[in-house]
């Protein structure tokens, strides 16, 4: 049995949309893409290395996959500490909408249910799976217990509107801290039990 960790930077308020550039995501009018990367310095860079690195493959919504499958496979020089692992590792993609084989190699479309789908990746030994970006999922995948850490950045940065993992209604939800680490730009660096 593998676990699922999501790894996610957010801000304050819970926004996880766009973090990385200002056309990543501008759906629903989002206008403050690229509210992350001033935070970015070597202790959350060496986090998010590690995170990447660490996995045994990774778990993608169908707009996450889209973005990465555009960029990484033709990343610069400076980018393949991320890039080495995200192009060679397994990739499972839940989307309703696309259509396989997916091009990006080593991705594979979780077909039918989606908590059903990686319930049986889960199931599989190895090493855990890491869900990067797609708040839709990661809600999904909240909702039916099925993230074992919540890996998070958590930018001291309140943006008001955009996409959040965190219904803005649903079930009261205690989390366990793991570990909690300040960074110089004022960001966490936190891990929580996805269950208490």
């Amino acid at each position: 049995m593998r676990n699922l960790i999501a790894s996610e930077f957010m801000s304050l308020d819970g926004v996880v949309q766009s973090p990385m550039y200002p056309d990543e995501d501008p759906s629903g009018g989002f206008a403050h893409g690229g509210w992350h990367r001033p935070y970015l310095e070597n202790a959350s860079m060496t986090w998010t290395v590690d995170n990447v690195k660490g996995a045994g493959g990774y778990l993608l919504g169908r707009g996450t996959y889209e973005r990465f499958a555009a960029h990484w496979p033709s990343a610069s020089p400076e980018e393949q500490a991320l890039a080495e692992p995200m192009n060679r590792l397994p990739k499972f993609v839940a989307s309703r909408t696309l259509a396989g084989p997916l091009a990006w190699h080593n991705a594979r479309l979780l077909r039918g249910d989606v908590a059903e789908a990686v319930r049986e990746l889960k199931r599989e030994h190895g090493p855990d799976l890491v869900l990067i970006g797609s708040p839709l999922l990661l809600r999904t995948l909240l909702e039916h217990d099925l993230v074992d850490e919540l890996r998070l950045m958590i930018d001291p940065l309140v943006l008001g509107a955009g996409k959040r993992f965190f219904p803005v209604q649903g079930l009261p939800r205690s989390l366990r801290l793991i570990d909690a680490q300040p960074t110089s730009t004022g960001a966490l660096l936190v891990t929580y039990a996805g269950r208490v």
